[in-house]
């Protein structure tokens, strides 16, 4: 009877253990699973803003091609576009976030700078095409105002979760890594002179 009573306290003990180590790896796959679709969430917000940046750097050749006419020595603005396209290019390439918001800020100031040579050509200023190009640039900007504010919600979401306990125990089992936040600076409103 003392056997029976050992060998079925030790099989209690054994099935006990099981079923902690199965609900060990029941929790671990929930939360791997949880992160995994976190970082995908990441991916996603980010490629929103992706396609944002594209749209804009598409549509501003346009609008410095309707510019071009009405201010021919405004070169300067016209380069700034450009080295802020490949800068783009370049860190869109490498996923580079720190990259990407710094060429969102030199798009940024050029645009300030247009925006003053806009100004100061009132007959730039009634060209259909030039305001219809401003529309679809302004309806861009506020989309990616918006993505920006949804990708570093779930960025920080994200972040959250990875350095959260237990979870991140999970996280650097896996390696999951930090997001980076997409953070711009607000761009100085300076005076640009325009010379004639």
């Amino acid at each position: 009877m003392l056997t029976v009573f050992l060998l079925s306290s030790g099989g209690i003990i054994g099935i006990v253990i099981a079923v902690v180590i199965l609900l060990l790896v029941i929790w671990l796959i929930i939360v791997r699973n949880k992160l995994v679709v976190l970082r995908n969430k990441v991916r996603n917000a980010w490629s929103q803003i992706d396609v944002q940046l594209k749209r804009r750097f598409d549509l501003i050749p346009n609008l410095v091609e309707t510019v071009k006419g009405y201010a021919a020595h405004e070169k300067e603005i016209f380069d700034q576009f450009g080295r802020a396209r490949n800068m783009y290019a370049q860190a869109a390439q490498t996923g580079d976030v720190a990259g990407l918001a710094e060429a969102n800020n030199q798009i940024e100031r050029a645009l300030g700078r247009l925006l003053m040579v806009q100004e100061a050509y009132p007959e730039l200023k009634a060209n259909v095409n030039f305001q219809s190009l401003m529309n679809q640039l302004n309806e861009t900007e506020n989309k990616i105002s918006f993505s920006r504010t949804f990708y570093n919600d779930i960025v920080l979401n994200y972040n959250n979760q990875i350095e959260i306990f237990p979870t991140n125990i999970v996280a650097s089992l896996f390696n999951f890594k930090p997001a980076q936040f997409f953070e711009i600076q607000e761009v100085e409103r300076e005076n640009v002179k325009v010379k004639f």
